[in-house]
């Protein structure tokens, strides 16, 4: 199974602050991820994310 390249971004200023990557599945809808991770720019743990 294929990995696709993601990038997350911070829900409060849009800053793209992480890179990873998530399994890519064919013909299936899924759900854009969401973690919470340390924002530099906001100095505080928000929820970052997936962005195009």
């Amino acid at each position: 199974m294929e990995r696709e390249r993601i990038a997350l971004a911070c829900t409060k200023c849009g800053a793209r602050n992480y890179r990873t990557t998530k399994a890519k599945k064919i013909g299936v809808d899924q759900q854009r991820l969401a973690l919470k991770k340390f924002c530099s720019t906001c100095k505080a743990h928000t929820e970052h994310k997936e962005s195009k």
